[in-house]
């Protein structure tokens, strides 16, 4: 999709670049009372068809509030109108984001699809919109904006627009045009092949599946059978889909290394499909870059952000790179040193296949870590009120669980909270879809469904966001317990909650997690140390059954088996930060496959061979919402680091710190420049300036991770 004058910001992965003004949120989700209302609140979702007339009348909105631009109002006045049509737009777009991905009901599924595609065709009109074009560079260049937040709206409209080709002669931004929408469909095709494809792997005997794991499976019988006393005896089996939770699962706890080798494979060569759809996608990116004057697509992504460009970008992957190393290749010894010892074969190399599984086992007989009795301490409802008492020491502010109305819900699982401070009211609403269920959305992630904005002097939008996770399900939510993976993945998406919920921006074009790519995942990492940290886990973190607090000793070791192969992990990301910077970056004049592409790239970057055959990158979804911008998860793991120690480490759940935390940063959304808000968080020592773009500085990572700082290799 070319959303380039519209910012959704969708599941979080990524926020779009601009637009979202339909009032549903004013006031009919402040009081969820026993009026029928529709899905989210929006009056016109009471039935599927209703995103028919969602549609329309965002359209309908959208055009008098154009015909009123046209008109060359104060240019505070077109950026208010500017706004309010994407707050309007990104209300259907949203809204049918999230359905398409959690409802159970296929009809409005459909629908939502339905709706997604003719706003697709709406928002390439709004980017090539020339009336609304002209007026944005009115109203940038005049200079006679009130305030800098109008004036950086502005601007970043008019960046949006051109990122889209509107300065284009007309046949090149029809080109454009028409790349983006190829690129919207190649995106679409490449995600629905992964559902469609997950692969599969028959295992015989059912022995060779623990117990634990029968549930991922289902039972088959083999054709041929045994002969038992003269008896045929059809032997019986598991058929295990490979997608990547249950390949995961696999690999940790399956004990047969031939059981584990023939999912590792299969699971990592589906779909294959999406090898042709990838060549297609890295080869319309990169015709889009080149008409817009870029040498290669990563290069256009990077231009907004940070980094600013592809090689500073690069700099920084092979910095990390390089620090990581040797304490990766250390932990890769480590790791086939043991599996020779357990398998009494000295000269038995480590597969890709045995990481995950031996890995767990040395962390679990040298840390003495058992996965059910830590589960013990997370209830999924205790984390929950965890969450809640985070929230109130930080920031004075405590989360309400409120009723749903008739027809607001997709599932009677979800949950609604509102978020309230004593003195500023609610600042905001939260939906809660955390159990898996068949068809729905199979990662964790924040979806965004109204921004915040400012409506006049005496009115706010409030902020409507909700997470969705996939949390084993059971009939009763009181037995539902958490690995702290788990925990740790429910505290990344709350981080982009608060981020949402905490914003008080003027538009909602930079409402919450409408920033910067490279600084958008930041608080979503600075929260995942808090899952870790004692003083926090303790207050909520208690026995099932017991009421016990969890012990310091259990958390200690927790800490200690995490930091175990730390590094192997961020090089694994560095990895593949690389991987999307080549695949997205400057193009061969004979193009290379991108299977020797990835292979050269894990044979030079990390310990592990590349299995031939195997192409795990077509299932790495990262490359459509993150193409060319995949580092920037490693900038936020920095930044985070950064954070954590110079403002949260001493005393991680006082109000001093939430307010540092709220009034510096969250607060501001996208309506400050990261710089500026990360210097005032943390000071200058948070970043570093290389070659005209900003990179994090490295130090609090390093240490944390106690590695060695070295000198980054030369970029060519």
């Amino acid at each position: 999709m070319a959303a380039l004058i519209i910012s959704y910001s969708r599941k979080f992965f990524r926020p779009k670049p601009f637009l979202h003004g339909i009032q549903a949120f004013r006031t009919s989700a402040a009081t969820a009372d026993a009026k029928q209302t529709g899905l989210y609140g929006f009056s016109h979702l009471k039935t599927p068809k209703g995103f028919q007339r969602f549609v329309d009348d965002a359209i309908e909105r959208s055009g008098e509030l154009i015909n009123y631009i046209s008109t060359m109002p104060s240019s505070a006045e077109i950026i208010r109108a500017m706004d309010e049509i994407s707050d309007t737009v990104c209300s259907v777009v949203d809204s049918a984001e999230l359905c398409r991905h959690t409802h159970p009901d296929r009809e409005f599924v459909e629908q939502a699809n339905v709706a997604s595609m003719r706003m697709d065709e709406y928002l390439h009109y709004l980017n090539t919109n020339h009336c609304l074009y002209n007026a944005v560079t009115k109203a940038e260049l005049e200079g006679n904006i009130p305030n800098s937040e109008t004036q950086r709206a502005a601007h970043y409209l008019r960046v949006d627009f051109e990122k889209g080709g509107i300065h284009l002669c007309s046949e090149k931004l029809e080109r454009v045009n028409q790349l983006n929408v190829d690129i919207a469909q190649l995106c679409r095709k490449f995600n629905a092949n992964i559902v469609d494809d997950p692969g599969y792997v028959d295992i015989y005997p059912a022995s060779h599946i623990p117990k634990r794991m029968h549930h991922l499976g289902t039972p088959i019988y083999s054709p041929a059978g045994l002969s038992i006393k003269g008896l045929d005896v059809k032997e019986k089996g598991y058929r295990i889909p490979t997608d990547p939770v249950s390949l995961t699962s696999i690999l940790q706890w399956v004990p047969n290394e031939e059981v584990r080798k023939l999912a590792y494979i299969q699971g990592n060569s589906a779909p294959h499909a999406n090898l042709n759809v990838l060549d297609k996608l890295i080869a319309a990116r990169h015709e889009l870059a080149q008409i817009m004057g870029y040498k290669s697509y990563a290069e256009f992504a990077a231009r907004p952000n940070m980094a600013s460009s592809a090689d500073v970008v690069m700099s920084f992957l092979l910095e990390l790179s390089s620090m990581v190393k040797p304490k990766a290749d250390e932990e890769f010894r480590k790791l086939r040193y043991y599996k020779q010892q357990r398998t009494g074969q000295m000269l038995e190399d480590l597969e890709p296949w045995d990481e995950t599984y031996y890995s767990a086992m040395i962390k679990a007989s040298t840390c003495d870590l058992d996965s059910s009795v830590i589960a013990s301490y997370f209830p999924l409802l205790q984390c929950i009120e965890g969450l809640k008492l985070l929230v109130e020491s930080l920031f004075g502010a405590s989360f309400h669980n409120i009723p749903l109305a008739p027809g607001e819900s997709w599932h009677p699982d979800v949950l609604k909270m509102s978020l309230h401070h004593p003195e500023e009211g609610d600042l905001g609403y939260l939906y809660l879809d955390l159990y898996s269920r068949k068809d729905k959305y199979p990662g964790c992630a924040h979806f965004a469904i109204k921004g915040g904005r400012r409506i006049s002097e005496a009115e706010y939008q409030l902020p409507v966001v909700a997470l969705v996770c996939n949390f084993s399900n059971s009939n009763n939510p009181s037995t539902v317990r958490l690995n702290h993976g788990e925990v740790e993945t429910l505290f990344h998406e709350f981080g982009h909650a608060l981020h949402s919920l905490l914003s008080r921006t003027e538009y909602q074009h930079f409402s919450g997690t409408r920033v910067a790519l490279d600084l958008a995942e930041t608080p979503s990492n600075l929260f995942e140390y808090y899952a870790w940290d004692y003083r926090v886990l303790k207050t909520f973190a208690k026995h099932y059954s017991t009421g016990e607090i969890i012990p310091k000793k259990l958390v200690d070791s927790m800490q200690n088996a995490k930091m175990m192969f730390a590094a192997t992990e961020l090089q694994r990301q560095i990895f593949y930060a690389l991987i999307d910077q080549k695949l997205f970056g400057e193009q061969d004049s004979t193009p290379r496959d991108t299977i020797s592409i990835v292979a050269d790239l894990k044979r030079q970057y990390t310990s592990y061979k590349q299995v031939e055959g195997t192409h795990w990158h077509t299932r790495f979804s990262h490359l459509l919402n993150y193409g060319g911008g995949y580092y920037s998860y490693l900038y936020a793991k920095c930044f985070a680091a950064t954070i954590w120690k110079n403002t949260c480490q001493e005393d991680p759940l006082s109000l001093e710190t939430g307010t540092a935390l709220r009034t510096k940063f969250l607060q501001h959304g996208g309506a400050v420049e990261p710089v500026d808000l990360l210097k005032d968080l943390v000071g200058d020592g948070s970043i570093r300036y290389s070659n005209g773009g900003v990179i994090p500085d490295i130090r609090a990572l390093s240490e944390e991770m106690k590695l060695e700082l070295r000198e980054p290799p030369h970029v060519c």
